[in-house]
């Protein structure tokens, strides 16, 4: 029978073994351990003969210490090896999971790197497509799937695109007179609504659209509600297209005025068109048909046929193709220059032109103009100018009334480079990942084909336009450094959380290298050769050639128009015009920050 101390010492060892297998370092203990013991009953062997020996505070004895020894070594041999499977399971689980995760995490972040990779490969597939849908608008449909493996009937609609033949088509109708005189069909029925077939013949409804015809409803060219505009903008862009539009250009009471726009070299695109508004107001008031004749502008490759040096290459026609030829047929005869019935502009001092009177017809709308520009943080109530600021926002208002075919391209491309990407990472969000594989076409429905198709092509919104006008303007106007103009788009920005776009028209290259001090705004700009130093504007145009220096301050112009905000200078001839035609296109109660104000007021 066993001795109780050595029972009780087996337990100890057994539970302490235990204990240590649950850690790694405890392990190794354990295993120095009975690595001394095994030393230990192989030195004691000898000794059984010996009655006790003594070590430390343990007693063996004879054989039974042998015994017990051997048993303690078996117990301890089996609980270590308990000890080591438990040990050798939970590393291999804990090892396996570790592996598994790593494994899952990466298998994830490869998946995520593969998705986007093939997102930007639809992207630029996308981009691509509409690029030569755009440029090349001839392209065949075998060389385009050869090009890009897709057909052109599977590409989708780019929403920032439009449909420029079609909109000229519909703009033309827009601004002839139809049969007895009648006035364009300006009705209640907005853009291609116009064109839908009725199912049934109506009789009532297209008796009733005939009265409103008759009765000259508002021009299409206005957007937004009254207060939204300059006082009187409907009745006066109605009138004067009228006024423009006589019944019978050969009636011997219509009178014209002919006039080349002005072409000094030192006369900017912003002096050519405020120019031209001052002998609007003239022929207005002299109750004369105006015909602009030669504009130097236009005279490039661009602008072809009939339209080369013609105001009619970016915008439709300040009056009839009828009334134009019967004014130059009257300028070969010397009667009609003899009794008044046509007249030029030489006929006519700069004063006249430049700060002539405005038109009375309307009484004084300006008197109310509403106070929303913004100079040094006060608002603008009253100035000198007034009346010509409101007569200048009417005329430039109507002699861009409507873009020509080649105006609305010239946006389109301009849109494409700018937020092409943009438009088609939007696109194929919404197409799923479906597309290429799946580029049915599906029928266009009547809504998307007579209703939809009005609405203004996408641009990133809210959209701040800034021009910042530097360079020889400082003869001019008071100069401003980008951070001033930067500063009222932050105010802005205080307002309207959500603004972060800014379109930025400058001629100046470190205009545009500056953008960078301003990260967190996302600027957009024509992709054009920029002035460098002080040169002057006339030199700085001329070295773009004359196609390059009309056609992008031209989408600028159109772009800050069609802006949510905009931030400029007064001062600026450019930027007071810009300034009209917001004012006359629904965006008076957007405001007007500027860093400077007209010299004159």
């Amino acid at each position: 029978m066993e001795a109780p101390s050595q029972k009780s010492l087996e337990k100890v060892l057994s539970q302490r073994v235990l204990q240590m297998s649950s850690s790694f370092p405890c392990q190794i203990c354990v295993v120095g351990f009975l690595c001394g013991v095994c030393l230990t009953s192989l030195f004691l062997a000898p000794l059984t003969s010996i009655g006790t020996f003594e070590f430390g505070v343990f007693s063996f004895s004879g054989l039974s210490t042998m015994n017990s020894t051997t048993q303690m070594i078996r117990l301890i041999n089996l609980n270590w090896a308990e000890s080591m499977i438990s040990f050798d399971i939970f590393d291999m689980v804990t090892s396996e999971d570790c592996n598994y995760e790593e494994k899952g995490t990466e298998r994830r972040m490869n998946a995520q790197k593969s998705d986007e990779k093939s997102t930007d490969e639809k992207v630029s597939l996308l981009y691509s497509a509409w690029s030569a849908l755009l440029n090349e608008s001839t392209i065949e449909d075998s060389e385009f799937l050869q090009r890009f493996g897709l057909s052109k009937s599977s590409v989708p609609k780019a929403p920032h695109f439009e449909d420029c033949k079609m909109k000229a088509q519909v703009n033309e109708r827009l601004d002839t007179r139809g049969k007895n005189g009648r006035f364009p069909p300006w009705t209640i029925w907005k853009g291609f609504l116009d064109i839908y077939p009725p199912s049934e013949p109506d009789e009532q409804m297209r008796n009733l659209r005939r009265q409103t015809m008759s009765e000259g409803s508002y021009p299409p060219w206005i957007t937004g509600s009254d207060e939204d505009n300059y006082p009187f903008t409907r009745k006066v862009q109605r009138d004067i297209w009228s006024h423009q539009h006589p019944l019978n250009c050969r009636d011997p009471n219509v009178r014209f005025l002919v006039a080349d726009w002005e072409r000094l070299p030192g006369f900017g695109m912003g002096a050519q068109i405020a120019g031209m508004c001052g002998i609007l107001a003239i022929a207005m008031n002299e109750k004369r048909v105006l015909i602009t004749n030669y504009y130097n502008r236009a005279d490039h490759d661009g602008c072809e046929g009939p339209n080369r040096g013609s105001w009619s290459c970016y915008f439709f026609p300040e009056t009839s193709q009828e009334c134009r030829d019967r004014a130059f047929e009257l300028m070969g005869t010397k009667e009609a220059w003899e009794n008044g019935t046509i007249k030029g502009k030489d006929s006519y001092r700069s004063k006249e032109i430049w700060v002539g009177p405005t038109p009375r017809v309307w009484g004084n709308p300006w008197s109310y103009l509403q106070p929303t520009t913004d100079i040094n943080g006060s608002l603008i109530t009253r100035h000198r100018k007034m009346d010509q600021r409101w007569w200048r926002a009417q005329a430039v208002r109507y002699l861009m009334r409507f873009q020509t075919e080649y105006t609305c391209g010239l946006l389109n491309v301009e849109r494409h480079a700018a937020f092409g990407r943009e438009a088609a990472k939007m696109v194929l969000a919404g197409l799923g990942q479906e597309w290429p594989k799946d580029g049915t076409k599906k029928p266009k429905s009547d809504i998307e084909e007579y209703v939809w198709s009005s609405h203004k092509p996408w641009t990133p919104r809210p959209i701040l336009s800034m021009h910042v006008r530097m360079g020889d303007k400082a003869c001019e106007m008071k100069l401003a450094e980008f951070k001033d103009y930067m500063l009222l788009a932050d105010r802005i920005r205080l307002r309207f959380p959500h603004l972060n776009s800014i379109w930025l028209s400058t001629e100046m290259q470190e205009v545009i290298e500056k953008t960078n001090l301003y990260p967190n705004w996302k600027f957009y700009y024509t992709n054009v050769r920029r002035q460098m130093g002080n040169a002057t504007m006339a030199s700085y145009e001329a070295s773009l050639g004359r196609k390059i220096s009309t056609n992008y301050p031209i989408v600028n112009f159109w772009m800050a128009a069609e802006a949510d905000f905009f931030v400029g200078a007064l001062g600026s001839t450019w930027c007071f015009l810009i300034d009209g035609m917001r004012n006359t296109g629904g965006k008076v109660m957007a405001g007007y920050l500027t860093v400077n104000k007209d010299r004159f007021w």
